[in-house]
């Protein structure tokens, strides 16, 4: 053998297929005990259904067009600098509008709005405009459609978008917002939706 050869592990060596072997092995079982410690999708969707969360319009206008979807999944990251995220569901290729807007503003709903919100939910199956119709829209220092009666709207400039599973999280910073007259809240728990009263 000669001195560059000596002592070398060649991947023909039964020794080394050896080891691939076992560390295929390894990853294999590792990857069956982290299936096995995941929550069952049916389960965890029946257990979100006890969770109430506001309900948001979120909205966006640009060059691949004006868009609006009904969402339960927005909430603040930070304050400094404010910051907000958006979760959207990748079912729905024209989600991806979003993203290639660079903008979006989040428009909390109160409950005197359930129809707008039903409708960028999908019901009736309206067209875009006609969703909009439904309300009164003026336009965000980034150009996204703002709610004139939402109890606050939050226009954001898009600074990340990671895919997480089944969903797309958006993460916008916020350059500008509006807070609306206070009123009973729109929100969603055990699949529809219901007016949150603190009696004010």
């Amino acid at each position: 053998m000669s001195a560059g050869r000596k002592g070398a592990l060649h991947r023909s060596s039964p020794y080394v297929t050896k080891m691939d072997s076992i560390s295929a092995d390894l990853m294999n079982e590792e990857e069956r005990l982290l299936k096995s410690m995941r929550a069952d999708p049916l389960e965890f969707r029946e257990a979100m259904t006890r969770f109430a969360a506001a309900v948001s319009v979120v909205t966006t206008d640009g060059a691949s067009g004006r868009r609006g979807v009904t969402v339960s999944s927005a909430c603040s990251v930070s304050d400094d600098p404010a910051t907000l995220l958006v979760c959207l569901n990748l079912s729905s290729a024209d989600n991806a509008w979003f993203e290639e807007n660079g903008v979006f503003a989040v428009n909390v709903m109160s409950a005197r709005d359930e129809a707008i919100a039903r409708g960028f939910a999908g019901e009736g199956k309206l067209p875009q405009p006609e969703r909009f119709s439904r309300g009164s829209w003026s336009t965000g220092a980034t150009g996204a459609p703002m709610l004139d009666t939402a109890l606050a709207s939050f226009d954001c400039r898009l600074i990340d978008a990671k895919v997480i599973a089944t969903h797309t999280v958006l993460i916008g910073e916020v350059v500008g917002l509006r807070t609306g007259a206070a009123a009973p809240s729109l929100v969603y728990l055990e699949r529809g939706f219901h007016t949150l009263d603190i009696g004010r």
